[in-house]
């Protein structure tokens, strides 16, 4: 009995300590927050429409009730942000890139940010189409600090050989799968953006996550009983013809377009970045009325979207998902809009918002694309949680819709009748994200919201052209510019934006180390050392010259004993030395690799210092 006992206490701490608990119980989590912010998004969004209903025939009553909501729910979210926790503000990709990269960032993976970052996402979501955010990014941090705090578990954390950025790396992918119910592009996308080098071993948590992720989410959505205001999490069923020589090359052709538009997009939304941090009144006012500048900024972008003017024109009343919707139905608006009745509240008939009486097709989907480019940079600058992928998806599909529907107008009967615009919207889409990204994932993504696959070939081929032509000359991607003009501590991204690196050398920026501990010191020496810096990492050398990295952990582990520093048992070997000649480019990418905080530099084996993040990011501000 005994025996028994033992072998079933073994089996089971041997079942409670495994991983796959961690990355089943984060995927389920994730899956039931984005389903109850998506509720509670419903209800703020629908109290909105109740309302602006309800005025009817009261024009400034409605205009006050479409631009006050919005921005006293951006004005929350960005309070909530401020107030609590500043570093909940934007996507958060970036930074978590960074952390993954080897780098502290302080304050990104702490209680008050996921606090703040679901109450202020929640709000910013609510605010609709008018503010056209979406919460890719933000879900992908959120996730991440959830799989933090579960990495910390200690059942969990038993295996000591587990890589600790591990379950960063599965939460990245988690992320992407709850938002989209998608678990094969969320893994490609944690693969492309979250990190350079990609472990092979993350694969399957990364795939196990993510599909219990997305299977909650299928459930949740499939039990609710709000089964008419199903999120963006459901697919998006087209019909599509299956693509024929000519469609195929005429997709190559509207790569090209969606190039364009993604050079354009991309530099607005750099030099936006730039002023907002340049400008010295700009800087005053996100720097003491955070709130204030958040609610101006969406009044206007209000007032610019408001039904009764311009947003007429806009589709300005439907939700994200709704315009996505739309923009990927089969049927040739500019043909069938002729014979079209007033819009219904069949979501069938949604579409005619594009069409309004007396108004062209394409008048509408120009100004849509013309108007939503600069709003969508605009909004960019906010102070608040938000995710930027969707927008960019939606804008691609526009493009997409925008340019089948220019074909199916311009090419001869025989031709066009067979032509789906709905197809051009799904490689548009795919297209111009991924451009935007710099990735490929959104060709999987668009396929696995759709469940097409008649268009795959163009999709896929879109996407690569985009991305070859928006990648030429290295030309940095959304996440990059935000990297760089936040100057945080992306190798990738400094890499790639800053070719005077390769001509910077490690001697011209390296910090040199006053102190140093030699291996046969005493506790009391090691002591006084402490007492006198304020070094966490410490350069251990002995007699013949070898540099070993002490990077001290705990005061405790020291006895009373006076061991000596060799026998304490907290010495790190370094895994690499880097000359005074090395380029610092390539301490970049040894930095990325190994995920190194700290990287020593020796000429001719003598330690000359120490390079860190800090003194890597000289030469780039």
């Amino acid at each position: 009995p005994d025996e028994c006992m033992v072998f079933m206490q073994r089996a089971v701490s041997s079942v409670l300590g495994l991983h796959w608990i961690c990355y089943v119980t984060l995927g389920v989590l994730m899956a039931l927050v984005s389903f109850f912010m998506d509720l509670a998004v419903s209800k703020l969004t629908r109290a909105h429409t109740w309302l602006y209903e309800g005025l009817h025939g009261h024009v400034l009553l409605q205009y006050l009730c479409w631009t006050l909501y919005p921005s006293f729910l951006c004005a929350v979210a960005c309070g909530f942000s401020f107030n609590i926790c500043p570093s909940s503000a934007g996507s958060g990709i970036p930074e978590v890139r960074c952390i993954l990269s080897g780098a502290e960032l302080p304050d990104y993976l702490t209680v008050s940010n996921l606090f703040a970052k679901v109450v202020g996402l929640t709000c910013v979501l609510a605010s609709g189409t008018t503010v056209f955010l979406g919460k890719v990014g933000p879900f992908v941090h959120l996730s991440t600090m959830m799989g933090a705090y579960l990495q910390r578990i200690p059942v969990i954390n038993a295996n000591k050989a587990k890589s600790p950025v591990g379950m960063l790396v599965v939460a990245a992918a988690v992320g992407v799968a709850s938002c989209f119910s998608a678990p094969v592009s969320g893994v490609l996308f944690s693969v492309e953006v979250m990190g350079s080098h990609y472990a092979v071993r993350d694969y399957l948590p990364c795939f196990l996550a993510a599909a219990c992720g997305a299977l909650t989410s299928h459930l949740l959505t499939i039990f609710s009983r709000e089964k008419g205001e199903q999120t963006v999490q459901a697919l998006f069923k087209t019909i599509c013809l299956a693509s024929r020589t000519h469609s195929t090359l005429i997709t190559v052709c509207h790569s090209l377009f969606h190039s364009l538009s993604v050079c354009i997009y991309l530099f607005s939304h750099q030099w936006a970045l730039r002023f907002t941090r340049t400008n010295k009144l700009l800087i005053r006012i996100l720097a003491n009325q955070k709130v204030l500048y958040s609610g101006i900024v969406v009044f206007f972008l209000a007032s610019v979207t408001f039904p009764l003017s311009a947003g007429n024109f806009m589709a300005a009343k439907l939700s994200m998902k709704q315009l996505l919707f739309t923009l990927l139905d089969q049927k040739q608006w500019q043909a069938v809009s002729q014979n079209a009745s007033a819009p219904e509240d069949n979501p069938e008939a949604l579409w005619q918002m594009w069409c309004p009486p007396g108004t062209s097709v394409f008048l509408t989907l120009g100004l849509f694309l013309l108007l939503k480019l600069w709003l969508l940079v605009l909004s960019c600058t906010l102070p608040v949680p938000a995710g930027y992928f969707m927008p960019a998806f939606i804008y691609g599909a526009a493009i997409g819709r925008f340019l089948g529907e220019l074909l199916a107008y311009i090419l001869p009967h025989g031709m066009s009748r067979h032509l789906n615009p709905g197809g051009y919207t799904l490689a548009g889409a795919a297209a111009f994200s991924g451009a935007v990204t710099h990735t490929l994932s959104p060709a999987l993504l668009a396929l696995e919201l759709t469940g097409q696959r008649t268009h795959a070939v163009p999709v896929l081929l879109a996407t690569l052209i985009a991305n070859m032509l928006t990648r030429a000359r290295n030309r940095p991607s959304f996440y990059d510019n935000i990297a760089i003009v936040k100057k945080l501590p992306h190798p990738p991204s400094l890499i790639r934006t800053c070719p005077r690196l390769s001509t910077v050398l490690l001697g011209q920026v390296l910090r040199p180390l006053d102190a140093v501990v030699a291996r046969e010191e005493g506790l009391m020496g090691v002591q006084q050392l402490l007492e006198s810096t304020s070094e966490t990492v410490f350069a251990v050398v002995d007699s013949h010259g070898e540099i070993n990295c002490f990077r001290w952990l705990n005061i405790c582990f020291l006895q009373s004993t006076n061991p000596q520093v060799e026998d304490v048992g907290i010495i790190k070997t370094v895994k690499i030395h880097l000359s005074a000649e090395t380029p610092l480019k390539q301490a970049y990418a040894i930095m990325g690799v190994l995920r190194e905080t700290h990287l020593f530099v020796t000429d001719k084996g003598r330690l000359s210092g120490i390079i860190t993040w800090t003194e890597s990011m000289a030469p780039v501000k």
